[in-house]
């Protein structure tokens, strides 16, 4: 197999119209001598300022979907032209979670009185394409990367990968027929009564049971951490185990509940690639479309390791790799703003009423100059990065290198204003090219 040093980078001619991705040196030469600019970064694509119609070659785009990272692969013929991994962001639910507890704390406050607002959600509730906010971003970018990649591409063949699972039969094997409806609920007033008769009203940790003994029901995975009300993350405790003192690092309730995570399942990933897919076929009906068990076979036969933009060659119908570059576009999204309205600790000896108070300085997001994700070069050691956040005199340049380091500068993880100079403004998307050696494959 032969390696090209980077991916192509896409093309457009006067019109905006899509031709064959170029190499990366006949871009370089095009921009400098004036004859193209750059219309798009994420992907990077130049656009000519002369007519041009070259020929064009039969493009296929391999997608691989997912709740956490989606990988592209661009080929024609036997060669990979471009691949690149997108990875989303994680922490959404959590945000929505904390800025809940900010507010109803701030509401139980002796302030002015706020009002609840419960049932404000009826944009797409009406016609049952309402979804929750952490769901609906992540199904929103994957459909919004492959728009992204079609637009650059001289009318390519997709090919994408999406999931159906039965998550009923994966918590019960043996469940056929009527057995879907009635769940594992069945007759039983709520979960609480299910789960005490099921654990026959015994203390799963000190197995205390009979009169005197109180028992609670406990979350196995915490619903701060994602955790839901399942019968099968539910578990019968007394109320001498479920204390603070054992929640606690070292604690014997704490040591047991961690032992006891690693073996509960998790259907998050299951029930997000099912609603996916739905919205995927239903925006791409033209594409084709393949299950893992495929993509598997597709892979080994093309001698691949596991990985999501190699999922992604494996996808588009390739049957040789004769080429590839021997690096790959990572992409990660990246939180720049962040919207918190409420405080967690309230502010106390206010001489002025809460209505026009000035609330303090959240982040910074602008400082001299530079705005947070912003590319830039530092001056003196020839590294390239993107501004993580600020100091008082100076910056914390995040190096494109993949590895998660910092500039360092003088022993110190941040570097002095004066050594950093602006390349170009960025969105909430952070790019840098990685050497297949340095990726961690699965």
């Amino acid at each position: 197999m032969k390696h090209e040093n980077a991916n192509r980078v896409f093309l457009l001619n006067k019109d905006g119209k899509p031709l064959m991705p170029c190499r990366p040196r006949k871009a370089r030469l095009l921009l400098k001598s004036g004859k193209a600019f750059v219309v798009k970064k994420y992907p990077f694509t130049i656009q000519l300022k002369y007519g041009s119609y070259g020929y064009k070659q039969k493009v296929s785009l391999g997608v691989d979907t997912g709740q956490r990272h989606i990988g592209f692969a661009v080929v024609s013929q036997d060669k990979v032209l471009h691949q690149s991994e997108v990875e989303l962001r994680q922490d959404m639910h959590t945000n929505l979670y904390t800025r809940k507890i900010y507010r109803r704390g701030r509401r139980n406050r002796k302030t002015r009185y706020r009002q609840a607002h419960f049932l404000n959600r009826v944009h797409g509730k009406r016609d049952g394409l309402w979804l929750p906010p952490s769901v609906k971003g992540k199904v929103s970018h994957n459909i919004a990367w492959i728009k992204r990649y079609l637009a650059v591409l001289p009318n390519p063949d997709l090919h994408i990968e999406v999931g159906k699972f039965d998550m009923a039969k994966m918590v019960n094997p043996d469940i056929s027929g009527k057995k879907y409806q009635e769940g594992s609920l069945k007759d039983w007033k709520n979960y609480e009564y299910y789960v005490l008769a099921r654990d026959e009203y015994t203390c799963q940790l000190c197995h205390k049971h009979g009169e005197g003994v109180k028992l609670v029901v406990h979350h196995i995975v915490y619903r701060s951490q994602g955790g839901t009300d399942r019968v099968d993350n539910l578990i019968t405790l007394c109320t001498n185990c479920h204390t603070t003192k054992n929640h606690q690092p070292g604690g014997k309730l704490y040591k047991w509940m961690k032992a006891k995570k690693k073996v509960t399942k998790q259907l998050k990933g299951a029930t997000f690639m099912n609603i996916l897919r739905k919205r995927i076929v239903t925006t791409f009906p033209e594409a084709s479309f393949q299950y893992g068990s495929q993509t598997y076979v597709d892979r080994k036969n093309l001698r691949l390791p596991k990985g999501h933009f190699m999922d992604a060659i494996a996808i588009s119908g390739i049957k040789l790799v004769g080429q590839m570059p021997e690096t790959v576009t990572m992409i990660s999204q990246f939180r720049k703003k962040k919207r918190s309205l409420h405080e967690a600790t309230a502010r106390k000896g206010r001489k002025q009423p809460n209505t026009s108070s000035k609330r303090n300085e959240k982040n910074t997001k602008y400082a001299r100059g530079l705005w947070l994700n912003d590319y830039v070069r530092v001056i003196g050691n020839n590294a390239k990065g993107y501004v993580k956040g600020f100091k008082s005199n100076g910056y914390y340049i995040y190096l494109t290198d993949g590895l998660g380091n910092y500039v360092v500068s003088n022993g110190r993880n941040y570097i002095n204003l004066k050594q950093c100079q602006l390349i170009t403004h960025n969105s909430n998307w952070q790019k840098a090219e990685q050497k297949l050696s340095l990726y961690e494959f699965k």
